[in-house]
């Protein structure tokens, strides 16, 4: 049988105590802020599925490609973010909410909106047209 002996909580046990639980609450609740790298990621993987769609041979393809590329640009709160589709940049968030700079930020603007464009378009050579203008953008071209 083991006796279990208690100890009174002293000033400095429970400086410690506190400061151990508000760390692990802290890293709970609070989240590291998403920086230029995650905005960056999110505009390189919406400019590889902009490609997808430019690529896509039928036009419910380029559609799809085009959301999850929008999905990547404007993030789950965005305009135009589809719950329905995939969101392949859920880890990073949307490039659009995440960059600080305003210059990145209207050509990621621009991309967006050709991407809303393409995936509203019912001509298929015209959604791909603007699938590739979704990638130029991104691609700084």
């Amino acid at each position: 049988m083991s006796i279990l002996v208690k100890r009174p909580f002293t000033p400095l046990r429970k400086t410690i105590l506190a400061a151990g639980f508000a760390l692990m609450a802290g890293g709970l609740v609070f989240a590291a802020p998403a920086s230029a790298a995650d905005a960056a990621k999110s505009a390189e993987t919406a400019a590889q599925h902009a490609g997808f769609a430019a690529g896509a041979s039928g036009l419910k393809g380029v559609h799809m490609h085009l959301h999850h590329a929008l999905n990547c640009l404007v993030g789950e709160k965005g305009d135009g973010f589809d719950a329905d589709e995939l969101n392949p940049c859920k880890a990073t968030g949307g490039a659009i909410p995440n960059t600080t700079d305003a210059a990145r930020k209207a050509e990621l603007e621009k991309a967006a909106k050709a991407a809303r464009a393409g995936i509203a378009e019912t001509d298929l050579g015209k959604a791909k047209a603007d699938a590739n203008e979704v990638q130029k953008t991104l691609k700084g071209e």
